[in-house]
């Protein structure tokens, strides 16, 4: 036996518009691209055991990376290009060894401190100073 049911006719245009409603509530509830999260540290070009440095904000221009501390950027065993002329933007510590941190240094000889970033963080800096020493350090990184 063949069952059938009839509809009204007065209700399928009440569905379709219900129906849209609930589609245009959905789509403005979810979250759009601008405020979803920051990317990924993976997506970060910083090599594990590294502290890498960038002109850029979040992570882009010219990078500098050591895996060892360096009293001089300058004229140290790993030299970057340029530190003597262009201020630090970011910074992504990718160190996984005992240390807390690293400690970054305005002037040579790990003189006049001016930040320091936990292992497996980093992010935007201030952009107003150039960098020119960096250590691994235990301890406070604040």
């Amino acid at each position: 036996m063949r069952l059938s049911v009839r509809r009204n006719s007065r209700t399928t245009p009440l569905f379709a518009v219900l129906a849209v409603s609930a589609a245009a509530i959905t789509t403005l509830a979810v979250p759009s691209s601008a405020s979803a999260a920051p990317a990924a540290p993976a997506a970060v070009d910083c090599a594990t055991g590294h502290i890498c440095f960038w002109t850029g904000a979040n992570f882009t221009g010219s990078k500098c990376a050591w895996d060892v501390a360096d009293p001089d950027w300058q004229g140290g065993a790993v030299r970057c290009s340029w530190a003597a002329t262009t201020n630090v933007k970011s910074v992504w510590n990718a160190g996984t060894g005992d240390y807390s941190g690293v400690a970054y240094y305005r002037g040579a000889n790990y003189s006049n401190r001016v930040g320091c970033t936990r292992q497996q963080h980093g992010g935007n800096l201030a952009g107003t100073y150039k960098v020119r020493s960096h250590q691994w350090i235990s301890g406070s990184c604040g």
